[in-house]
């Protein structure tokens, strides 16, 4: 008898909601993070020395027994953590699962694919990937640069490949994503790979559109995200705000171009 629910054997989930949260821990999420910690034998002794780690509290001397007071504890400790602390325990959580099943990642592996799917139909904008909370964007955004670090390494262009890793990674900081970070590591990505498609490792992106070959339309397309970008780096650092949509549209367009020339 398989031990697959109902709704897992016949292909059934409710469709990705709209992102909403994004710095945010909605007591939703902070209650099931403890419920799929259970569910997969983690004990409340355990979920507390995971918490208590890292908010840099003692636990209580005074509860002993699991249930109620320890893991009462722990819920009360789960409601009053900042939000941005909830991610953090997500990610010891599973840090604790494989640590505790060195041979067998299931665990660790249920706990980040139910995770996901709790953030998919919550409308939550983060995702647990190899351990690490990261920015989960439009699905135009994830198919258009999950897979550019690696396309961009397979060519030889590390440069590039490590500047579209800083990308992502500087919007997917918490509490606060690193906007201006990303957009100018991604900007920088797009232009280490202009200059390896160009053979010219000294001009700037703005010089080089001319040398690449494009086509109308894209080296239009090249022209004005430089200089677009380029103001509004000078507005950011006089107090602008970007906010993650426009990031998220700078980042993935810079990753379509780089995966256009890398072809």
């Amino acid at each position: 008898m398989t031990s697959q629910p109902f709704s897992a054997r016949e292909g059934h989930r409710p469709e990705d909601k709209q992102i909403t949260v994004r710095e945010d821990a909605p007591p939703e999420l902070r209650q099931a993070i403890l419920m799929l910690a259970k569910s997969l034998e983690m004990r409340p002794h355990d979920m507390r020395d995971v918490i208590c780690g890292v908010l840099l509290v003692f636990p209580n001397p005074n509860n002993w027994s699991p249930y109620p007071n320890v893991w009462c504890e722990v819920q009360n400790l789960m409601d009053d953590a900042v939000w941005y602390k909830i991610y953090d325990i997500a990610e010891s959580f599973y840090a604790k699962l494989v640590s505790d099943n060195p041979r067998d990642f299931e665990p660790a592996s249920e706990f980040e694919r139910k995770l996901n799917e709790f953030f998919l139909e919550k409308g939550i904008g983060w995702e647990l990937r190899d351990g690490q909370i990261t920015y989960r964007g439009s699905e135009v955004f994830a198919n258009s640069t999950q897979k550019i670090p690696q396309a961009l390494e397979k060519v030889g262009y590390q440069r590039a490949a490590n500047e579209m890793r800083e990308a992502l990674r500087d919007i997917s900081r918490r509490p606060d994503a690193d906007i201006t970070g990303a957009i100018q590591h991604a900007m920088a990505a797009l232009e280490a790979t202009a200059r390896e498609v160009a053979g010219d490792r000294k001009r700037t992106l703005g010089k080089l559109s001319s040398k690449l070959d494009l086509p109308s339309p894209f080296k239009e397309i090249l022209d004005k995200l430089w200089g677009y970008t380029s103001n509004r780096g000078r507005h950011i650092r006089e107090g602008e705000n970007i906010n993650y949509p426009e990031a998220e549209l700078i980042v993935t367009i810079a990753g379509s171009l780089c995966a256009f020339l890398v072809q």
